[in-house]
């Protein structure tokens, strides 16, 4: 059997109205076709009830009907006009709007526009009409969407146009007329475009926001490189402070453990000198002894009373109770070394590195600098502040010193300087000039960097 479109041509099955395959076909008494939607939306929008074809008028509203058989011909006809031309379009990706009349023959064709009075997205085939036929070109197109029924009042069935201040949402002409007619209603556009205007203010206020936490990064960043160079110096002191204390520590226990040594070999050769000389009383007292005992067994009584009393007296002897080797002579020299030890800790203590906070002196600061509540940042302020105008304070240079001062010894500072680019950073002599113009070098009294 030959297909519709052979049989017909395709003039046919076009409403004269949108210009589109037939959709719901209605026939007018006058004898000509058009969509029921068409027709029904030319005779709403008029006072005078006439064909659009013929121009005949209708004295009062024509019933009309849906003509089956003349849909199912304009439907098979819609089938095949949109598969011969589907091939040639895009097809619609995942994410993509989709052509809703290629929808309704199972193709998903990439849609080209929406249009807000349809409430249809249409592909490039189906929008022609659109953009060729006087009553379809004043239709509102945008860029394709999905969801157009969400476009639409849902009380009043009419399109969301405008805005309602007051409520802070999107309503129809309808809804300003009646529930809304006392609130301040923009048209939808007009709102948007106040809104981008406050997106742009929010997107520099984010884009400052942005810029300075990119600040505070780098910021971050150079604070830890010093960390980590401060670090490094710490470690390599450290290395070489507990270097030479191990050292020192070696030294101090060489030398009290030689002079223990030496202390011990003293103490021994005193007592060997003192057990020799008890030595040599015992052999002397033992002698005496020895002939006592035997002139005790003498029958000759001259020779006992002459003898006895040389025997009888003591030979000469030393005071043994007070004479002694003391155990506790090391003593004193480990102490000794101790106190030398204590001595390097307490110098090497003394010339550690020391962190102190530089608070700043508001009284030497020029008017146009602003110091924080701790005194540890200054930064320059927009306007001139009323001060005391003290010897002090410095003027007209921008400068600012610390409180505390130093005499002498090494010193280095951590400073965050922030986004300037324009700063000096030394040290001054307290007696340096603080009134007129003053050039940062040493013949000033200014050691700066």
């Amino acid at each position: 059997m030959a297909s519709p479109g052979h049989m017909l041509p395709a003039k046919q099955f076009l409403c004269s109205i949108c210009q589109q395959v037939f959709t719901d076909p209605v026939t007018t008494p006058c004898g000509h076709n058009f969509c029921l939607a068409c027709i029904q939306n030319v005779w709403d929008g008029s006072e005078v009830c006439q064909c659009p074809t013929c121009n005949k008028t209708f004295t009062s509203l024509p019933e009309i009907s849906i003509n089956t058989a003349f849909k199912e011909l304009a439907d098979t006809f819609r089938n095949i006009t949109v598969c011969s031309s589907a091939s040639q379009l895009c097809a619609a990706k995942p994410g993509e709007v989709a052509c809703d009349v290629c929808a309704a023959t199972s193709l998903q064709v990439k849609a080209l526009k929406s249009c807000l009075v349809c409430l249809t997205s249409y592909c490039e085939a189906h929008l022609e009409p659109h953009q060729g036929v006087a009553t379809l070109k004043i239709h509102k197109l945008i860029e394709p969407v999905n969801n157009l029924q969400e476009r639409m009042c849902k009380k009043h069935e009419r399109l969301l146009e405008m805005f309602c201040r007051d409520e802070q949402k999107c309503v129809c002409q309808f809804c300003t007329e009646i529930e809304h007619k006392d609130h301040h209603a923009v048209t939808i556009e007009d709102e948007s475009g106040e809104r981008k205007v406050q997106m742009k203010k929010t997107e520099a206020d984010f884009q400052q926001m942005i810029q300075e936490r990119l600040e505070k990064v780098e910021e971050i960043k150079s604070c830890l490189k010093l960390s980590n160079t401060s670090a490094e110096e710490e470690m390599k002191e450290s290395d070489r402070l507990f270097t030479s204390l191990i050292r020192f520590i070696e030294e101090r226990q060489i030398e009290a453990n030689a002079e223990i040594k030496e202390k011990q070999k003293a103490a021994e050769r005193k007592a060997e000198e003192l057990v020799d000389q008890l030595q040599q009383e015992i052999t002397e007292l033992q002698s005496r002894n020895a002939e006592l005992e035997e002139l005790s067994f003498s029958e000759d009584h001259l020779h006992v009373l002459k003898r006895s009393p040389s025997l009888m007296s003591p030979p000469p002897t030393k005071e043994w109770m007070e004479i002694g080797v003391h155990p506790e002579l090391c003593v004193g020299t480990v102490r000794g070394a101790l106190s030398k030890l204590d001595d390097t800790l307490k110098s090497e203590l003394d010339g550690l590195k020391k962190e102190v906070d530089v608070v700043l002196d508001p009284d030497t600061a020029h008017p146009n600098i602003v110091l924080s509540a701790d005194g540890k940042e200054a930064g320059r302020g927009d306007l001139l502040h009323i001060v005391p105008d003290n010897p002090q304070r410095f003027d007209p240079v921008i400068c600012v010193l610390g409180k505390r001062g130093f005499l002498s010894g090494r010193f280095y500072f951590q400073v965050a300087v922030g986004s300037k680019t324009f700063w000096d950073l030394g040290v001054v002599k307290e007696s340096v000039n603080r009134k007129g113009m003053i050039t940062s070098k040493p013949e000033n009294g200014f050691w700066t960097a």
